[in-house]
């Protein structure tokens, strides 16, 4: 059997944090097993689903590096398809058009409610209205005995039938409800294992019926089967909420634009209800070959941008340092800074990385080496002090004449402490307010030798003797 996994979002609005695990699961599970990734697009939300969803949802799959082999289908496409299946379901007695008035199907809930029943359609009554032309079509859903499966995270589940009512499959419309679409998708598409939230639980008893009756009514051809299911914990916030906005919910391509690295979010999302061993950090070709079902755990996973941040600082400090230069330099444009005549920026990122938990923080960063901010005049003052400045003269007059290089500059400052009397902050935290404009900075003679021995004495000049 080739394993056929599935995505398949609603594109009413980004791709978060709890899609794109889903999202990567499925792809995880597909690669480890040699099978295929189906790409769907379930846009059948009239109301809501838009284009820039579509698009969104695309680029996001593509900047996490999940390729699909098949798709993106989309249901609004497939009409006929639904409208097919819904005939033959018709003609082989699962299935019926509904005529019951809306307004009284609104009665009789509201009465069901007022007797403290669960709300339902009420088979017997509904098929009373007789009517032709367009109409709901409905699953006679079998009203005795259980329905169940092995989840394959969960472990068995079932749900007594005399819960479940009578569903409608396809709308007045012609256009198919989640839990019928989503059954013919996946038998049109020979899915094998759907792997999706638990907060699907609910749906696959439906599922599972209609499953049945295509199945066993000869619908589909003989060599069509049932799908494993396995429903994957949600998220919560740190505060053990259901994750939202306020927890860091927020669209994944907004992480792409603060500056977190791909495979930093795909070791991130692995982790959130998946584990291998003690494993914290691993590549993505890593989790294709450990990644299981077994391992998902069947409590919630919890968010944690603290621990993100963290990761994405580990993966930043093993990443290519030109991979890093290049998307350094798209935020550098982006803050419309110019790095035409500065140091080369992979030598800059070179020296910065290992400091800096995002790609943003590092542009950030390297943004002094081809923008100067001067200090204000209280920094100065309290750091200009009358013994700092004759040891700073000393030490422009050193750099005049050494070698261009990082040993050579730390020689250079050894030697004016030496001379001077002074201790290396005294001496270098005015060094690197003057020449940087900041006064933090990583080891001060790596950054001199950046900046070059022109823009250090220049800057270091202008403050020692008035001359630019």
């Amino acid at each position: 059997m080739t394993v056929r996994t599935r995505f398949a979002p609603s594109p009413t609005g980004y791709l978060h944090i709890g899609g794109a695990r889903t999202a990567l699961f499925s792809w995880a599970y597909a690669r480890r097993h040699g099978g295929k990734f189906v790409l769907r697009i379930e846009d059948t939300d009239l109301e809501r689903s838009t284009q820039a969803s579509v698009d969104a949802i695309l680029e996001g799959l593509k900047w996490l590096g999940l390729d699909w082999d098949e798709g993106p289908e989309f249901q609004m496409k497939r009409l006929a398809r639904y409208q097919e299946v819904a005939e033959q379901l018709i003609a082989a007695g699962h299935a019926y058009r509904d005529y019951m008035p809306r307004e009284e199907v609104d009665r009789l809930r509201e009465q069901q409610l007022a007797r403290g029943e669960k709300p339902r359609y009420d088979r017997a009554i509904g098929q009373k209205y007789a009517g032709s032309g367009p109409a709901p079509v409905r699953f006679k859903t079998p009203q005795a005995g259980q329905v169940g499966w092995n989840d394959l995270v969960k472990g068995p589940i079932e749900f007594p039938n005399a819960e479940l009512d009578d569903l409608v499959l396809l709308r007045a419309d012609g256009v198919p409800t989640y839990n019928f679409g989503v059954v013919v998708d996946d038998l049109d598409m020979k899915i094998t294992h759907v792997i999706r939230g638990d907060d699907h639980v609910n749906n696959t008893p439906r599922q599972l019926h209609i499953f049945a009756a295509l199945l066993e009514s000869g619908i589909y051809k003989e060599n069509s089967k049932l799908p494993s299911f396995a429903h994957v914990p949600m998220i919560l916030g740190a505060d053990g909420e259901r994750l939202s906005k306020r927890h860091g919910a927020v669209s994944l391509l907004q992480y792409r634009d603060e500056g977190f690295l791909p495979e930093a979010m795909v070791n991130y999302l692995a982790r959130l209800g998946w584990s291998h061993g003690d494993e914290e950090m691993f590549s993505k070709r890593s989790l294709v070959s450990w990644f299981d079902l077994a391992h998902v755990s069947k409590s919630p996973a919890q968010f944690n941008p603290e621990k993100l941040a963290w990761l994405n600082q580990q993966h930043m400090k093993r990443a290519d340092d030109m991979r890093l230069a290049g998307l350094t330099e798209l935020v550098l444009q982006d803050m419309e800074v110019k790095t035409l005549g500065g140091p080369a920026i992979d030598k800059v990122v070179a020296l910065l990385k290992d400091r800096s938990n995002t790609v943003v923080h590092l542009a950030e960063d390297a943004r002094m080496f081809y923008e100067y901010e001067t200090p204000a005049g209280r920094e100065i003052d309290a750091l200009l002090t009358e013994r700092a400045r004759p040891a700073l003269k000393a030490l422009n007059a050193e750099l005049a004449a050494a070698p261009w290089e990082r040993k050579a500059i730390g020689a250079a400052l050894s030697a004016v402490l030496k001379s001077s009397g002074l201790k290396m902050p005294e001496l270098a935290m005015p060094v690197r307010l003057l020449v940087t404009g900041r006064k933090q900075t990583p080891s001060l003679d790596a950054v001199l030798e950046l900046l070059g021995r022109e823009t250090v004495r220049r800057r270091l000049a202008h403050f020692l003797e008035g001359q630019t």
